[in-house]
């Protein structure tokens, strides 16, 4: 973060605790305002301010009674995702690469089309129907692509030829493996590990739609709760709480190794020359072919693995992830945690909160007689339970 931001490593650490608090404010006025919901953002070198947009100007002064600062727009997040998906359809029936990358820019309240002709663009929209006020075409070089080039961190190679990078240890009941991009291999591709030892095999894989994979490995390899950082540091994972938009975030990949950035727009769809996959978020990291499968970390919160991009390292670039909490719900998988100290007792307060679930922001639960609201997406882990937690859980 230091290199990456221009940060001292006062302004880092400050940053990622108002990073931090951001988010538990965050996700109680997105309960609180509702269906006027239009996003938030922080800002700053240290990441000092909240600015949380609404459609109703009744709620500033709550807004304001959080410390965050309250702007009024047009559109609400959901009306904006509406729009979004409707884009993301018309780009599947046509089939369109000159408009490869969509997504919801929540700072200037519009539904964003890059595209390397404007006029692609413009027949998107007409397409999917979305009128110019909630739409803006941004002119764009770029042609993502799935990072693939795979050739000789931690790295991992599979057995019809490629590398592609570790994401996040995982287990699944008593079987461990790791998470990684799903066109990296299909399922029943063999792996071996950064030494060539043979490593496990691709259990589930999706790709394109979503970029989404799991490896199961052998006896010989262990999971721990570490993501390789600068200098080839350990780097703690104690969780998986979803960072806000501006938020700092470090990707760690076998090419390219350690780089930071920002969060710039979550739930994007991106074309690449295989076809369209949703649900990715948009960040200023660097990659380069290889580091495709591995880990983006913001602060000590797995956030997910990378998918593609365009530009380089030397040059800068904009590149994509899958989340992180999608693809463990998807394949039922446990993320490995420096809090995991193997099979746990159910917690004594009983309910229907269980260790090892993947929340979404505004699930419900119950524990010990009271109901909770999820205010953060997160894959629960012991020691979490709600009444402990009260960045994550609100007590109904």
């Amino acid at each position: 973060m230091e290199r990456d931001l221009g940060l001292d490593r006062e302004q880092a650490e400050r940053r990622l605790v108002n990073e931090a608090e951001a988010g538990a404010v965050a996700g109680r006025l997105r309960a609180a305002l509702g269906s006027d919901f239009a996003g938030t953002w922080v800002r700053g070198a240290e990441s000092g301010t909240l600015t949380v947009a609404t459609t109703d100007a009744a709620d500033v002064p709550a807004i304001e009674a959080r410390g965050a600062e309250a702007t009024v727009v047009s559109h609400s997040l959901a009306e904006l995702e509406a729009a979004k998906a409707r884009l993301d359809r018309a780009a599947d029936r046509t089939g369109t690469a000159d408009a490869p990358v969509r997504y919801v820019d929540i700072r200037s309240n519009t539904v964003v089309v890059e595209a390397v002709r404007s006029a692609a663009a413009r027949l998107l929209l007409k397409a999917a129907g979305v009128d110019g006020d909630m739409a803006r075409v941004a002119r764009t070089a770029e042609r993502p692509r799935a990072l693939y080039d795979l050739r000789g961190g931690d790295a991992y190679y599979m057995g019809g030829g490629g590398r592609c990078s570790v994401g996040f240890p995982v287990t699944r009941g008593t079987q461990q493996g790791f998470a990684t991009a799903g066109h990296c291999g299909r399922a029943g591709t063999g792996t071996s590990g950064y030494n060539q030892v043979a490593q496990g095999s691709f259990q589930g894989s999706s790709f394109p739609g979503r970029d989404m994979a799991w490896v199961a490995t052998n006896s010989s390899w262990t999971a721990t709760p570490y993501v390789k950082g600068a200098g080839g540091a350990n780097v703690q994972v104690a969780g998986s709480t979803q960072a806000p938009v501006g938020s700092s975030i470090c990707r760690s990949g076998s090419t390219t190794g350690w780089h930071c950035g920002t969060v710039q727009q979550l739930d994007t769809s991106v074309t690449y020359p295989e076809g369209t996959v949703s649900g990715v978020t948009r960040t200023s990291v660097c990659a380069e072919p290889g580091d495709s499968g591995g880990a983006y970390v913001s602060g000590s919160q797995a956030q997910g693995v990378t998918s593609g991009g365009s530009g380089t390292c030397s040059s800068g670039g904009t590149t994509y992830f899958q989340p992180i909490n999608p693809l463990l719900q998807t394949y039922g998988l446990t993320l490995r945690t420096t809090g995991d100290g193997g099979p746990q007792e159910p917690p004594p307060g009983g309910g229907t909160w269980a260790a090892g679930t993947v929340y979404q922001a505004g699930a419900t639960v119950t524990y010990g007689g009271a109901t909770y609201r999820c205010l953060q997406t997160h894959q629960a882990q012991p020691g979490w339970e709600p009444p402990n937690t009260p960045a994550l859980w609100q007590r109904g």
